[in-house]
């Protein structure tokens, strides 16, 4: 999956930035393993603390307040401030529970937000709730995050 989506990028001449909380850098490890990545891929930033987001990628303390740090809103902050830190033009979040602890009744152990931005264009957004251990659920979230830019890639195509 990263091969193609780093086919996709190199094809389309745009670097990838990546901001992970509960992957740890899995989703930089994974499109690193690619031969040739520093083409496509710019750079990752792994933001695990509440203050890591904020600093790194300017999440909002209100948003962080109001929602947490596992919610839609902050995975939109996340893409967009990871563009707005590099010289990227897609960007991937991720932040979820990867448990086995942590879970609530509305944020269940599993559950993974996403969320993808072009520069200056659009931005996705999708909400996963993964089965499984804590290894099962950060692989598929990184599994889930190449879809979506793939996704992404193919509906910024079909836009323009």
């Amino acid at each position: 999956m990263a091969v193609n989506v780093g086919e996709r990028l190199a094809q389309c001449g745009l670097l990838l930035v990546t901001a992970e909380s509960c992957t740890g850098g899995w989703l930089g490890q994974a499109v690193t393993a690619v031969a040739g990545s520093s083409a496509w891929y710019e750079r990752g930033f792994i933001t695990y603390s509440n203050a890591s987001k904020c600093e790194m990628l300017g999440v909002q303390h209100a948003t962080l307040d109001q929602y947490g740090a596992v919610s839609a809103q902050t995975a939109q902050e996340m893409a967009l401030g990871a563009l707005n830190r590099s010289r990227a033009q897609i960007s991937v979040s991720i932040t979820g529970i990867a448990g086995p602890d942590g879970g609530t009744t509305t944020k269940p152990v599993g559950m993974v937000y996403f969320a993808w931005a072009i520069k200056d264009g659009l931005v996705q957004q999708d909400t996963r709730i993964f089965k499984g251990n804590r290894e099962t659920i950060r692989r598929l979230a990184v599994v889930t995050a190449l879809q979506g830019i793939m996704q992404l890639l193919h509906d910024a195509t079909a836009v323009a």
